[in-house]
């Protein structure tokens, strides 16, 4: 595309990119100079965010056309760099190569399933979207199963969905908002929450998804920058070579037998036998339930007794106290606390994972478990890709149904440069660590351990200790969150505070895009298929608008406040979103493309059949949602409930819309309409 707005565009962001590169050429100079570390931070909070802010200025609108779809007017290259800005994520940026660096081989299940799933949306959905040219998935689903009460009861169900899913979404974007903010600012957990808050609300709020598209192709420059940048660093410092993907080939037979070295290595041996004998323990108080928790709890409470007696000092004083304070409250809690412990304590008794070897295991049928959990973690993620409502909105917001096309592409060139640099720094980072910390001496530990051991000390993101006395590192003593693997990765390569700078400030713009479009298919939903469709269909333009930004304001309040609970890791409240999104909406979406007999009844009861067995296995397979792991079907995982989903929805759509009246004509020739080549 060569219109005068594309290069007007190109010019704009050309533009931008290049003061991108002064501004961290200045900080590393100021860096150089003296400057100390948290105005580093500071700097690159505050200039991001003003960025943002400017240009959901600049870009502010009350025209509905602008507001909701960007006036159908982005051209494809830069649709496909909003798209993938909206689609890495926290989770893509923050915690998939550190899922890579803890799982190994499994890990590459979250790369395939999302790269998978744009094929899909390439495929069965997005043009098709396009060529329908509305404003929400909800209008699709009213427009192809029904018009009238029909039609009004579908959207208020694809309401509910787009909700449900999205707000799960949105709230890991908003938890990982508040983790990097309160590491580089300085500021409490929750503070970090709602600063990066405003930073959301103002771009969302004053443009919609006009001011939202601008602002994504900002953030997917800052994200490339940021993430190349360490990758490659590490790459040239471990494999002589400036390609991550080249020194990850390189490297990886090196960390195989460094792996397979440490899996035999005595004094680790020591470590994990110290593990063994705490999960040992913990089984037995658990065994002993209901008495060991009342002997335990008089045990706490006879050590404080007695350190108060003899007159201990202070910080003995506060160590017992603090030990009862967190004894459990009751014998339910203790069973569900003491497991955990014991889960994790196995966890950290087994040998290190070999990064390579796909689906390890100790028995023939823990690895067909494994391979098989990893087959459905791929099918959620594709099928519930292609289903996100967030995601689909964009393939509205292009001139024509061949510019969706093209941006598809695009969107999976710009995510590709990212995702295929992911298993390379997993890789480079765990070698770093096998090779540089484990073996290293306690007493010179680098001082990036001591800064994310402190960021939160209620649940500890890093914990390195010195199990076996021996005041070497082991490899077992280190304790590290998959959410703070790129985030420390700067540090841990020995590069400039001001690449963590940037690193964060790519964190942060991953986890703001996404979150501007989620809780945009939110307030859209809301607004546009619920006030305006249904409840005041009269209202004019200033008002639509004016309640869609009044709805996105207490809907992001309402997340914001969820994350401060610290619900989960982002990566599991990241897949609960795309088990729930691929069954509920996938079967009736595709069905409403591709099989004119489908019908509203179909729809309704598939997509009513697919959300009750999602979240029922969700319920039924997840200990942390009161379930057990003995409940789960043929092993698979409470994230992967979507290969249950999808086929209830789907056999309860094809079934209902059998045994009910077909569509009328006017519903058909819509399907034909959506499924007829554009004429150009």
């Amino acid at each position: 595309m060569s219109t005068p707005f594309f290069r007007k565009l190109s010019r704009y962001y050309l533009i931008f990119t290049a003061c991108f590169g002064a501004f961290l050429l200045a900080l590393a100079m100021l860096e150089k100079e003296g400057m100390p570390r948290l105005w580093i931070g500071y700097l690159f909070m505050f200039a991001t965010i003003v960025l943002y802010a400017a240009i959901g200025l600049i870009s502010r609108t009350s025209n509905v056309a602008e507001y909701y779809v960007a006036g159908r007017r982005v051209p494809a290259m830069f649709n496909g760099m909003a798209t993938a800005a909206d689609w890495i994520s926290a989770a893509s940026f923050i915690s998939l190569a550190g899922g890579l660096y803890l799982h190994g081989f499994d890990g590459l299940a979250y790369i395939m399933g999302w790269t998978g799933g744009y094929c899909l949306v390439a495929l069965l959905i997005g043009p098709y979207l396009r060529r329908f040219g509305q404003y929400t998935i909800p209008d699709f689903f009213a427009a192809r199963y029904g018009g009238g009460f029909e039609g009004r009861s579908v959207r208020l169900m694809a309401v509910s969905a787009t909700i449900i899913v999205s707000f799960t979404y949105v709230v890991a974007q908003i938890y990982a908002v508040g983790l990097i903010a309160s590491r580089f600012t300085g500021v409490d957990f929750s503070v970090g929450i709602f600063l990066g808050l405003a930073s959301i609300l103002v771009c969302s709020f004053l443009g919609g998804m006009r001011a939202i598209t601008w602002t994504q192709v900002a953030q997917y420059i800052i994200i490339l920058v940021a993430f190349l940048m360490p990758a490659m660093w590490l790459a040239v410092k471990h494999g002589g070579n400036p390609v991550p993907q080249v020194a990850y080939g390189k490297l990886l037979p090196q960390l195989s037998a460094r792996e397979a070295q440490l899996a035999h290595d005595e004094k680790e041996g020591e470590v994990r036998e110290v593990f063994l004998q705490r999960a040992e323990d913990f089984g037995v108080r658990l065994h002993g339930l209901p008495f060991s928790w009342d002997s335990g709890r008089q045990e706490a409470q006879h050590n404080l007794d007695m350190v108060k007696q003899r007159n201990g000092s202070l910080l003995e004083i506060r160590a017992a106290e603090r030990a009862l304070a967190a004894y459990p409250k009751s014998v339910e809690e203790a069973a569900v606390v003491w497991t955990a412990q014991r889960n994790a304590a196995l966890a950290r008794a087994r040998p290190p994972v070999k990064h390579a070897e796909p689906f390890p295991g100790d028995s023939r049928a823990q690895s067909d478990q494994k391979r098989n959990n990893f087959l459905a973690l791929v099918f959620c993620l594709m099928v519930g890709t292609a289903a996100l409502p967030h995601i689909l909105m964009r393939s509205y917001t292009t001139p024509s149904v061949r510019e969706t096309r093209v941006s598809v592409f695009w969107t999976l060139f710009f995510i590709l440069l990212v995702y295929l640099t992911i298993p390379a720094l997993a890789v480079l980072v765990k070698y770093d660590i096998y090779s540089s910390l484990v073996g290293s001496d306690f007493s010179r530990l680098p001082t990036w351990v001591s800064y994310w051991a402190n960021v939160d000390k209620a649940n500890p993101l890093l914990s390195i200790s010195d199990i076996n006395a021996d005041g070497i590192v082991q490899l077992a003593e280190i304790l590290i969150d998959g959410d703070v693997l790129v985030l420390a990765t700067p540090e841990i390569a020995g590069l400039p505070y001001v690449v963590s700078g940037l690193v964060a400030a790519g964190g942060l713009a991953a986890a703001l895009s996404t979150a501007d479009g989620l809780l945009l298919a939110i307030s859209n939903a809301l607004s546009h298929d619920v006030y305006y469709k249904i409840v005041d269909p009269n209202a004019s333009t200033q008002k639509r608008v004016t309640i869609s930004k009044l709805l996105l304001l207490a809907v992001a309040f309402i997340a914001a406040y969820a994350a401060s609970t610290k619900p989960g890791d982002i990566l599991s409240l990241v897949g609960a979103a795309f088990s729930l999104a691929a069954s509920t909406l996938f079967p009736a979406l595709v069905a409403g493309v591709f099989w004119q007999r489908a019908n509203h009844q179909g729809a309704m009861a598939g997509m009513v059949a697919g959300f009750i067995t999602c979240i029922y296995y969700m319920l039924h397979a997840n200990p942390v949602l009161g379930g057990s792991i003995d409940g789960q079907w043929f092993g698979i995982a409470a994230n992967s409930a979507g290969v249950f989903g999808v086929p209830a929805g789907l056999a309860m759509l094809v079934a209902v819309s059998l045994l009910t009246p077909k569509p009328d004509a006017r519903t058909m020739a819509l399907v034909r309409h959506i499924r007829t080549p554009e004429s150009q």
